[in-house]
């Protein structure tokens, strides 16, 4: 249950933020145009990346161990750098405000999604090697960890588009964005000295 718990805040941590993404979820989710298509492909493609990062870093793991120590600080650096980013932005009056677009097709639709997920490299840091690096902490429990991930990113992606009709008022206040960042900050510097402790330990 710790292992689904950790995976469920730190992958829900990593994809709450203001992105390309998540601001085509939400802007399609304001116009109420193809919600439940949008939601299931970004959701589909985060559990399939989170379980191919770790399976991915499991065998990285049998083959050469020492490669963990490496990814280990790799990910407290990157994890640091992501924090240091959040706090800058929480200090910034950032809002989203969503177009008035036509419906779109449902080819757009999905080759937009697709497009946006795969070809940001983010994905690939914060999905596959950040997430598959910190669930291998939890050895045999890791599959636990790759779950909660999954319904992390299923949650959020489902409160996005489908709540943001609900949010709109809210959504449009800097407050909201600036304590949104500051804890998503906070999270992952608690995450980069959880992992720092352990690649200390061994």
């Amino acid at each position: 249950m710790n292992a689904i718990l950790a995976g469920f805040v730190t992958g829900l941590s990593l994809i709450v933020a203001i992105g390309a993404q998540n601001a085509y979820v939400l802007r399609m989710g304001l116009t109420r145009h193809h919600v439940n298509l949008i939601v299931g492909i970004c959701a589909l493609s985060d559990i399939v990346l989170i379980f191919a990062g770790v399976a991915g870093i499991g065998g990285v793991l049998r083959l050469a161990p020492t490669a963990l120590q490496l990814l280990r600080w790799i990910g407290v650096g990157y994890l640091v750098l992501f924090a240091l980013r959040s706090f800058w932005k929480a200090g910034r009056a950032e809002v989203l405000h969503p177009s008035e677009a036509q419906r779109p097709t449902t080819l757009a639709v999905v080759s937009t999604t697709l497009a946006l997920t795969f070809l940001n490299p983010h994905v690939y840091l914060d999905t596959v090697l950040l997430l598959g690096t910190i669930g291998n902490q939890y050895g045999h429990a890791r599959w636990l960890f790759a779950i909660g991930a999954s319904l992390g990113s299923l949650a959020w992606f489902s409160s996005l588009g489908h709540g943001a009709r609900f949010a709109s008022r809210l959504m449009a206040r800097p407050l909201t964005w600036r304590v949104l960042d500051s804890v998503i900050g906070v999270v992952m510097l608690l995450v980069a000295l959880k992992l720092a402790a352990t690649s200390i330990s061994n």
